[in-house]
């Protein structure tokens, strides 16, 4: 994949093509992995709470508290490039999560699997996705290279958490759920092999400012917010508090860091990143992408298992319709970009996958046979698959090279915080299992979410292109 001059000599341009070509695989697989974790585990969950003696509850806050730590985690995580270097950072975050991964293969109990899957494999995620959009950034300049390599990025991340649950489900029916936590690992070392022949682009500043306690402030606030959401099926009263809670130390954090740049001590994160309407508006397009693929996907494998009573294979076979989905508009990202605007690809993708979610509701409840809910999976598949390029796009490229490591690290986390509120949302509805049933409600609550990231994609200006 070529990568368009950034100097004018010649010589300059045959470097940065080689060395965008060497860096795009590690970089893609990195974003499948980590996306792959946050899904596969939907299809084992039955395999999980008996296995390990706990309940589907257990489970999905295992899930839930992976994502919230990757949410939290994100933005220190893209500051920490600057002062240590991109992929030294990238380095650490894989070694991290192939601890976790291996930990997790051989949890006694769901307190070590939190630890190996929630905790490390969060912490790795947390310090490994920044660089990977921060790389790709750098080395490709123009609208339709960076694209192409966004599109093979996403698309990577796509399949993985698309296509978790059949890989999951595999893996799980031939030999064990322990056993995918093994392959995880092992695509870890594939990576770090093929992560050696990375060169940063730009030298690590170790004097770097780094705030530690706007650090702090951000990911506790974030666990108090989803925390919330977690427990609105069983205390009111604890919900309240912890979204309160949530919101003063979120709040806290933002006049934290209008201090901090009064001071002239360089906060976490900038306040000067919100005052981009497109940017702003693009990542709450991101956000709510990841919160109806999270969603949806948990939702969808809860009920073939809990109520169908589905094997994980058989899941993820079905599943198989959204990931082929996914991986056709993705990796088409480069030929849509040259012929449509950012707005108008992120709006038909909602309006696509807002009418797989219809269609889904539709034949699902009218066939007693699961292979009705296919339909809907690839027009939900398709449909993230045209926004989720375009969207990193116009986010990434609202802002110069110095400010990579915040907007990656703010970009990163508004989607993941996206993945833990929309496991969070479903499985909250589900358990509280109201008259309309559990799994369509959740369903329409998912929907009426995407209506809301459709009109915050109507919103972008005609021309939001990247630079």
């Amino acid at each position: 994949m070529a990568v368009p001059p950034t100097s004018t000599g010649t010589s300059g341009a045959g470097r940065a093509s080689s060395t965008a070509r060497q860096v795009l695989a590690p970089l893609a697989l990195a974003q499948f992995i980590c996306s792959f974790a946050g899904s596969n585990m939907n299809v084992m969950i039955n395999d999980i709470s008996e296995d390990l003696d706990t309940t589907v509850q257990g489970v999905q806050l295992a899930i839930t508290v992976f994502l919230l730590v990757m949410a939290a985690l994100m933005i220190p995580g893209g500051k920490l490039t600057d002062r240590y270097g991109r992929k030294r950072c990238l380095m650490a975050g894989l070694a991290v999560y192939g601890v976790g991964a291996l930990l997790s293969a051989a949890a006694p109990g769901l307190g070590v699997l939190i630890l190996g899957n929630s905790i490390l494999e969060g912490i790795g995620t947390a310090l490994l996705i920044p660089p990977v959009y921060i790389l790709a950034t750098l080395l490709f300049t123009d609208v339709v290279s960076r694209a192409r390599a966004f599109g093979t990025i996403m698309a990577l991340g796509g399949i993985g958490a698309a296509a978790g649950p059949l890989i999951g489900g595999l893996i799980s029916s031939a030999l064990s759920w322990r056993a995918a936590f093994i392959f995880q690992a092992l695509v870890v070392v594939v990576i770090i092999l093929l992560t050696r022949r990375i060169e940063d682009p730009l030298p690590a500043d170790p004097t770097r400012h780094f705030d530690t306690g706007g650090a702090v402030l951000s990911a506790v606030g974030l666990v108090c917010i989803v925390m919330g959401i977690l427990a609105a099926d069983n205390n009111a009263w604890l919900m309240a508090a912890l979204l309160l809670t949530g919101a003063l130390i979120l709040l806290w954090f933002f006049r934290w860091t209008h201090a901090k740049e009064r001071s002239g001590v360089e906060p976490l994160l900038s306040t000067s990143l919100f005052r981009d309407l497109t940017s702003n508006l693009g990542l709450v397009t991101q956000h709510t992408q990841w919160l109806l693929l999270m969603g949806v996907s948990f939702v969808v494998s809860a009920y073939l298992q809990v109520v169908r009573g589905y094997d994980a294979i058989r899941t993820g076979v079905i599943f198989t319709a959204a990931t082929a989905g996914v991986l056709v508009t993705s990796m088409a990202a480069g030929r849509l970009a040259k012929r449509y605007a950012q707005r108008t690809l992120i709006m038909v993708g909602f309006a696509v996958t807002l009418g797989g979610i219809g269609v889904l509701l539709g034949m699902a409840h009218g066939s007693p046979s699961p292979w009705a809910l296919v339909p809907g999976l690839l027009l939900i598949g398709l449909g993230l698959g045209v926004m989720l390029t375009p969207s990193v796009s116009v986010v990434q490229s609202s802002f110069p090279e110095d400010r990579q490591s915040e907007i990656s690290g703010l970009s990163r986390s508004v989607s993941n915080l996206g993945s833990a509120l929309g496991t969070a949302i479903a499985g909250t509805v589900i358990v509280a299992d109201p008259a309309v049933g559990a799994y369509a409600a959740a369903l329409i609550v998912l929907a009426v979410i995407g209506l809301g990231g459709f009109a915050a994609a109507a919103f972008l200006p005609r021309g939001a292109v990247p630079r």
